[in-house]
């Protein structure tokens, strides 16, 4: 898969319990989406981090801006179709010799009870640097650091899921949108942020100005590609900044005018971060739920606002086997099943997908063999 290697990223609702319908032309999805309004890369680097709970203003204030009036239209965009004949772009760019973006814009995108702060940040290239839907980009950092020889080497490349499509949030296939997560380590015995373990690159990306120039390769990935056939349904399963890759999803489905690609199956997305004000891009989300009510379901998982089944904390585990049965018949449907967020998302995930395999009787390991053989199981985790 094609790894998304940042230096971090965020986390992970009991809703309606009743049985829905699966997708026909003619049905309208009801339950907690209509209740929610409110490359892999040898040289990146990961680090560990730790946050404080929320309320930190690091310079863009606590407000969450929301980004539906800016990169929606009315009704579908109008686009330049001739993007829809480029071939997948892979690694135009390589570290030895990058392209330079210009940042747009950088806005905070939770509230101030967030866990952290996560940004939305638009970056020029011109039509140069051009993407599919499901790839990432590599971000080089200005600056160096001592490698474990003792030389000063420059920073590796972090890689970033895009969190647009082809088109950009400008319809104009001239920028690409990441959403990015600051990176801070707060230590408990200073009651304080220790800047010497902050996240060099998610650090440099959400203070960058408009006008910054921006190191980058790629774009890389294939892992996370969109099915041939737009009748296909999709079942996306995020946390945190894992919804970047979605948000290039529901955007190519419900938001542009691309006639040759005319999305015509469901789109179901799971998603999960700690509390309401951590919701990222639920504004578009929403929009598009009322818009295509019959096309687009989006359940939340609300770590510390809702408990599961047993009383614990709604992990996005839980939220999914409450649809089990659901899931397991679209997939058994030919559907395409994608997951991005931090890895230890995943353990949970197939701990119960192996238990719901086990109360249906099914061979838990030939059935997840099955759907990665298909081409059905899509994973991106940090």
């Amino acid at each position: 898969m094609a790894l998304q290697l940042r230096d971090f990223s965020p986390t992970r609702s009991a809703a309606d319990l009743r049985p829905i319908p699966l997708y026909s032309p003619q049905s309208s999805f009801k339950g907690s989406s209509a209740g929610l309004k409110a490359a892999r890369a040898p040289s990146a680097a990961r680090v560990a981090t730790v946050t404080k709970a929320s309320g930190t203003d690091y310079g863009l204030g606590l407000e969450m801006k929301t980004t539906k009036e800016k990169s929606m239209k009315a009704g579908r965009a109008p686009v330049p179709l001739e993007l829809e004949d480029m071939p997948l772009p892979l690694n135009t760019f390589k570290n030895k010799s990058p392209f330079t973006g210009t940042v747009k814009s950088v806005e905070r995108i939770v509230g101030p009870n967030a866990t952290g702060e996560t940004c939305h940040i638009i970056i020029e290239h011109g039509g140069k640097m051009p993407f599919w839907e499901g790839q990432s980009y590599g971000v080089i950092p200005p600056g160096t650091k001592v490698n474990s020889k003792g030389k000063e080497v420059p920073h590796g490349v972090r890689l970033y899921s895009i969190a647009s499509t082809r088109y950009g949030d400008e319809f104009d296939g001239k920028t690409a949108t990441l959403c990015v997560r600051r990176a801070t380590y707060w230590d408990p015995e200073k009651n304080a942020e220790d800047p010497e373990k902050k996240g060099i690159c998610s650090n440099f990306l959400c203070d960058a100005k408009p006008g910054q120039e921006v190191m980058m390769t790629g774009p890389t990935g294939q892992v996370m590609l969109l099915p041939k056939d737009p009748a296909t349904p999709v079942i996306m399963v995020a946390t945190g900044t894992g919804i970047a890759p979605m948000r290039s999803y529901y955007r190519r489905f419900f938001v542009e005018d691309v006639k040759s690609w005319e999305f015509k199956g469901l789109a179901w997305l799971f998603m999960g971060v700690a509390n309401s004000d951590a919701k990222l891009y639920d504004d578009e989300i929403q929009e598009c739920v009322k818009r295509f009510p019959g096309q687009f379901r989006v359940d939340y998982a609300l770590s510390r606002e809702q408990n599961n089944s047993k009383g614990g904390k709604m992990y996005i585990q839980d939220k999914v086997e409450e649809y089990k049965d659901q899931v397991f018949q679209l997939l058994d449907g030919g559907a395409h099943m994608y997951f991005c967020g931090l890895k230890g998302m995943m353990p949970g995930i197939l701990t119960m997908l192996e238990g719901v395999c086990k109360e249906k009787g099914i061979n838990y390991e030939e059935w997840l063999e099955g759907l990665k053989e298909k081409g059905q199981w899509h994973v991106e985790v940090y």
